[in-house]
């Protein structure tokens, strides 16, 4: 199957973006799209056949730290998402997603972050659609969207100490 996911990194201070694009092909990564637009930063938009989505966007991890050791991964897309961009994957309007947000306080997922914009886990959203019903959700789209918030997650678990991890869990689960 077909998995469309995109990866960002930051890139060290002395990475030659020209010279990185070659690199990265030698890899592996020929099936990526490669956005050197901002100054240290590197975006790259796969299109990988794997088995699974697991399988697709690990492949690219590995692939990415072959070729550029440096590398930071800053996040793995789809996953933060506004209502906008939930409305354009599921093929709705923006005023649609947000009625069904405001009639369903209780169990359409919280966001992650409120405020003026506020941000969603993608994977979330879609899971809460797919249960609801009526909506017509490539399954590719989902799987990628899980396996990114698990890479978000796993990227920023570095900053618990094991046992606080484990504290935490408990709290928050």
């Amino acid at each position: 199957m077909e998995y469309i996911f995109t990866m960002k990194y930051q890139l060290a201070e002395h990475d030659d973006p020209d010279a990185l694009v070659e690199r990265l092909g030698e890899s592996g990564c020929d099936d990526a799209l490669v956005g050197i637009g901002q100054p240290g930063r590197l975006a790259l938009e796969f299109t990988r056949e794997a088995d699974n989505a697991w399988a697709a966007m690990r492949s690219a991890l590995v692939d990415v730290k072959r070729a550029i050791p440096s590398a930071r991964l800053i996040e793995a897309a789809p996953d933060f998402v506004g209502l906008t961009d939930v409305a354009e994957v599921v093929g709705v309007s923006r005023q649609n997603m947000r009625k069904l947000m405001l009639a369903h306080p209780g169990s359409f997922p919280a966001p992650i972050h409120e405020g003026g914009g506020s941000i969603w886990h993608l994977a979330e959203v879609l899971t809460w659609l797919e249960a609801k019903g009526g909506y017509s959700l490539e399954r590719s789209v989902l799987e990628v969207s899980r396996v990114a918030l698990q890479v978000n997650v796993a990227k920023e678990a570095h900053w618990l100490p094991t046992k606080a991890a484990r504290e935490l869990n408990a709290l928050v689960g």
